[in-house]
């Protein structure tokens, strides 16, 4: 075969290959997901902030100097001792009411025993009758005098056993309201305590979201930073509203996670009911000035460009309307790169739920 019809064969060869080398060479890499019908409603985001259920300012219930108060960010226990206050002044007030019980139980004593004489000579004629009852009164009032000075007693120990203030539940200590040294009077703060532990969201919230907004229904919470998003659940709502603001106060369950008190965070609050729509993941929607337009996989294994009107969104999804049905199967990943009618090769499939 001479040289000039070799390269004849070769050149018809190549071109016999070549419409499928071009077709191969054509079918574009994607990723897709399947069209749904969804229940989704339209979402507010508010801004919120993680607050303790419970946080005291503690409070002294005798006056007196203080000896000692916890340090900021000390971590107690319930019935730890938080702040103590001097009590030399109360030990020697104890003393005294102890002396008063045991000067009226030896009178008591006495007035027994003279009751018991006067009684016998009564029997003999031998001592006045009003003598008699008149013991027996003071008897009387000495039981009473007794009871009262025991009362004082049982004072006098309760006001001791204040001097020592104690953690009500398990806490930390957030601020210093009096120092070491500081007189505090009755009622005055000395210490802030928190719960870290029992946390939760507080979140104000339009007129509107109360309609739809339950306790115990679910709903989305975000760190202020947008990591990441988890379920919280309505623990309770005020229906009142704030004058300023005109806003209502909802308090949400945090579910377990990082959180801190003080912290910021946003809530996502359903603005109307849920209905049931046709959706896809945003990601499927390809956005151009002139129109808004997703890519089918057709039979054929092409994409077929297909415009839709977008609606409600939630999450991930997005309502659309359009000509899709459920079931289609639109492009997620690589969209922006394909043209109607171009071959696709798809590399990963999932089906939404």
């Amino acid at each position: 075969m001479t040289r000039i019809s070799k390269a004849v064969s070769w050149t018809l060869l190549l071109a016999s290959l070549l419409p499928a080398a071009v077709v191969l060479a054509a079918a574009r890499p994607v990723v897709v997901e399947v069209a749904r019908q969804r229940l989704l409603a339209p979402l507010d985001w508010y801004d919120g902030t993680v607050v303790a259920r419970r946080a005291v300012k503690l409070a002294a219930e005798v006056e007196g100097r203080l000896l000692s108060v916890a340090e900021v960010g000390t971590v107690l226990q319930a019935g730890d001792a938080v702040a103590r206050l001097d009590d030399s002044l109360l030990q020697q007030a104890l003393v005294e009411r102890r002396a008063d019980i045991a000067r009226t139980r030896a009178r008591l004593e006495f007035l027994d025993k003279e009751a018991g004489r006067l009684q016998r000579l009564a029997h003999q004629n031998n001592a006045a009758q009003s003598q008699l009852e008149q013991t027996v009164a003071d008897r009387a009032a000495a039981e009473g005098e007794l009871e009262a000075a025991r009362a004082r007693e049982r004072q006098a120990l309760e006001r001791l056993r204040r001097t020592t203030l104690r953690a009500p539940f398990a806490a930390v200590v957030t601020r210093r309201l009096l120092q070491p040294g500081e007189r505090a009077d009755a009622g005055a703060a000395v210490v802030e305590l928190v719960d870290p532990d029992g946390l939760e969201a507080q979140v104000r919230v339009a007129r509107a979201a109360l309609a739809v907004l339950r306790p115990g229904a679910g709903v989305q919470v975000q760190g202020a930073g947008g990591d990441g998003r988890a379920e919280g659940r309505v623990r309770t709502l005020v229906p009142v509203a704030e004058p300023p603001s005109r806003l209502y106060e909802v308090r949400v369950a945090l579910p377990p996670g990082d959180w801190t008190a003080g912290e910021a965070l946003r809530i996502a609050v359903p603005a109307a009911a849920p209905r049931r729509v046709l959706s896809v993941p945003r990601d499927a929607l390809v956005i151009r000035r002139a129109a808004i337009y997703v890519f089918r996989i057709g039979e054929d294994g092409t994409a077929q460009r297909v415009e839709v009107h977008t609606g409600v969104a939630e999450g991930r999804y997005i309502e659309v309307q359009g000509a899709l049905a459920d079931g289609d199967r639109v492009v997620v990943r690589g969209g922006e790169r394909l043209r109607d009618g171009d071959p696709v090769e798809v590399r990963e499939a999932s089906a939404a739920p």
